[in-house]
């Protein structure tokens, strides 16, 4: 994916800062609640680049102040219930915490818009494994490879260093559920004699072993998600798995020989507010239903992040800046005048 250049020094010269909008600022914007709006600050780089980003329209274009409490997912989710926070920009409805099931149950949270209906999850290769790069004169190393039951055969092009004879699959690290998932699925598609489950210390290090294997055009098996960076600047080839089944998927999290194995379902991630929140701010919350993005279009401005060593904040920015025809759909024209002028 092209990633377009920094606009790092237009910012500067701009002096824009990143911070809460003074109601003179906001001209004649004026906000419908007397506090600031608090977001869930969740600890991962989709959620930290929308926060960034609807904070900035709110602020600049609502005349509101705003505010996240960083932390993780489940005391956060436990926060909106309670009414400490009052939007959650990511709430992944396939997956939904147990915490937020509760809030839900008990009328204190509600899911108003969908941010993104396509995040995806998956084992990948590179796509040059199968398809080649006359660009990096890279020939297909294995151009018959299409789904998880082709696998076997290929165990030594992804071969083990520590294990010879073996292949290597990129596992989560040691904790996360998708490495409960993926350690079932290797079992139930028969792939513990032909692969090591290996388990990345790391979330980073996973990553920065994707990366690795891209940039020297060397082939890989690995679990992944998007929207992230990784599926922003590198191709990969989703292999193919069984049709999702909820209650094979779910006894992947459970059984300790799953015989069974399905493909991970293809997410659904919503806004999540507050009630008490959402009858206090309308205007905040008819905003909010209409933010929409995709999977792509995340993963592209993330990648721009991890590319230029930009933060959420100049991410959110850059987006503003270069997709307008997408923001200025979820916000009055008004608004988005404003928007424009902070720009």
């Amino acid at each position: 994916m092209n990633i377009l250049p920094t606009g790092a020094a237009m910012l500067m010269a701009a002096g824009l800062a990143f911070s809460t909008y003074t109601s003179a600022q906001a001209q004649d914007a004026s906000c419908e609640i007397d506090r600031p709006v608090m977001f869930a600050g969740l600890n991962y780089d989709s959620a930290l680049f929308h926060n960034a980003v609807a904070r900035f329209i709110i602020e600049k274009g609502y005349g509101c102040k705003t505010d996240a409490l960083p932390g993780d997912v489940i005391p956060l989710l436990t926060g909106a219930g309670k009414g400490d926070i009052d939007v959650v920009m990511e709430i992944w409805r396939d997956n939904v915490a147990d915490a937020w099931k509760k809030a839900e149950a008990a009328g204190n949270v509600t899911q108003i818009g969908v941010n993104f209906d396509d995040a995806v999850e998956g084992w990948f290769v590179p796509r040059y494994v199968i398809e080649g790069d006359k660009e990096r004169g890279i020939e297909p190393m294995a151009p018959d490879l299409k789904s998880v039951d082709d696998l076997p055969k290929y165990a030594s092009l992804f071969e083990d260093a520590e294990e010879p004879g073996k292949g290597r699959f990129y596992n989560c690290p040691a904790g996360w559920v998708c490495e409960k998932v993926n350690s079932g699925k290797l079992a139930a598609y028969g792939l513990n004699d032909s692969f090591t489950n290996f388990r990345p210390g790391t979330g980073a290090a996973l990553s920065a072993a994707i990366a690795s294997a891209h940039k020297r055009g060397e082939p890989a098996l690995y679990y992944y998600w998007g929207p992230t960076w990784v599926m922003g600047l590198y191709d990969s080839y989703r292999l193919e798995e069984p049709a999702y089944d909820q209650a094979i998927f779910d006894k992947l999290k459970t059984d300790e020989n799953p015989t069974k194995a399905t493909a991970y379902p293809e997410s659904t991630v919503t806004v999540g507010v507050n009630t008490e929140f959402m009858k206090s701010a309308p205007k905040l919350i008819e905003f909010l239903t209409h933010y929409e993005t995709s999977n792509a279009m995340v993963s592209e401005m993330l990648a721009y992040m991890q590319e230029n060593g930009e933060k959420p904040e100049d991410a959110a920015l850059y987006f503003l800046k270069e997709k307008p025809g997408v923001w200025k759909a979820w916000v009055p024209e008004k608004v988005a005048e404003r928007v424009e002028a902070a720009l």
